[in-house]
């Protein structure tokens, strides 16, 4: 089934959301390579595909997992997680109906 990750930046986390990014893109990367990923990004701050020392208001991922409890668990182990970057994830099971 599918899950959307929704999380929430703390505030002032975008040095801690840069230097987590690589790893954060390579644990992504195996849900891309495994055929897993809907869809994923970051939110900006502002009104800009590049908000620069603006920032980002957190991320959404939608990918497939086998359970809530798996997409809760992989969600809770992103390295944005260990960095500080997440104040607040939650997970929610989706029903992908358009297109």
């Amino acid at each position: 089934m599918w899950y959307v990750i929704h999380a929430s930046d703390n505030e002032d986390s975008l040095e801690a959301r840069k230097a987590a990014r690589p790893a954060h893109l390579e644990r992504v990367k195996v849900l891309i390579d495994e055929g897993r990923l809907l869809v994923a990004g970051p939110m900006p701050n502002i009104d800009s595909p590049d908000p620069g020392s603006a920032g980002f208001s957190g991320s959404t991922i939608i990918a497939e997992f086998d359970s809530l409890d798996d997409a809760r668990e992989w969600a809770g182990n992103d390295p944005y997680v260990d960095a500080g970057v997440y104040a607040y994830v939650d997970v929610r099971p989706f029903i992908k109906a358009l297109p």
